[in-house]
C-alpha cells in the first residue's frame, strides 16, 4: 500500500491559542481542517492533560481517524510546541494533495515561529 506520511515539529507557537490547551478547540480545528482538505473522518479522540502543580497550562493530544488513514496532534503549551502527523493511503486514489492541504491548514492555524517538516513516501514493499 502506497501513501504519504507528513510530519511537522512546530516551535514558537502561541500558548494562548485555545487549541493548545482545550480538547474541544483542538478537535474543532482538526475536524474542520480534515474536511477542508477533502478527507473523510471516521472517528476521533481528544484528551486534555491535567495541569501540573506550578504549571500555567497543560497540553492536548488528539487523533482523527480517516478513511484514508490518520491525523495525530500533540501540543505542549508550556514549551510553545506542537507535533503533527498526517498519513494518507493511496489505495483507490492519490490523496497526497489532500494530505498536503491538511498540513498546510494546520500550519496556518498554529502559525509557528519555526517548523521542521518531513515527508516520507510509504509502501516500498512489493507484492
Amino acid at each position: 500500500m502506497t501513501g504519504l506520511h507528513l510530519t511537522a515539529d512546530l516551535g514558537a507557537v502561541d500558548a494562548a491559542l485555545p487549541a493548545m490547551t482545550q480538547a474541544d478547540a483542538l478537535r474543532a480545528l482538526c475536524v474542520a481542517a480534515v474536511r477542508e482538505a477533502g478527507l473523510q473522518p471516521v472517528g476521533e479522540l481528544f484528551h486534555s492533560f491535567p495541569t501540573a502543580p506550578g504549571a500555567s497550562a497543560a497540553g492536548v493530544t488528539g487523533m482523527v481517524l480517516l478513511a484514508e488513514s490518520h491525523l495525530a496532534v500533540h501540543t505542549w503549551p508550556e514549551f510553545g510546541r506542537v507535533t503533527l502527523d498526517v498519513f494518507v493511503c493511496n489505495h483507490s486514489a492519490d490523496n497526497s494533495g489532500r494530505a498536503q492541504r491538511l498540513l498546510a491548514g494546520l500550519l496556518s492555524a498554529f502559525a509557528p515561529g519555526e517548523s521542521l517538516l518531513q515527508r516520507l513516501q510509504r509502501g516500498a514493499l512489493r507484492d
